[in-house]
């Protein structure tokens, strides 16, 4: 699995997700105390953190074996959130068949819309 899968599913969902802080859609979410305000931030934040692999994907290469599989489970981890996240949007025109699959099925296919 490398970085692109990441930016891409991060680029889908914060694509979905920017629009309900933005003012200029009419929005008053997002920033307030009330509970619909707090789970978006809280669910931007989850999708921040998830996506933040690209140190973990560099340091894979020069890993010894025993390093390696930790970082390839945190790797798939981190998909599995985003996974979870962007299907809610399966039926959304962007939405791209990558975004289905497991992290070991990455690494055998190409990625496909």
């Amino acid at each position: 699995m490398d970085v692109q899968h990441f930016e891409r599913i991060t680029a889908f969902i914060e694509a979905r997700l920017t629009p309900l802080f933005d003012e200029a859609t009419g929005s008053e979410r997002g920033f307030a105390m009330d509970d619909t305000s707090r789970a978006l931030r809280a669910l931007r934040n989850a999708v921040l953190e998830a996506s933040a692999v690209r140190g973990l994907i560099e340091k894979r290469e020069t890993a010894d074996a025993a390093l390696r599989r930790v970082i390839d489970q945190s790797v798939e981890h981190h998909w599995d959130v985003l996974r979870g996240i962007a299907r809610q949007w399966e039926d959304h025109a962007d939405f791209l068949r990558e975004f289905k699959r497991h992290a070991w099925e990455l690494d055998a296919a190409p990625a496909a819309s």
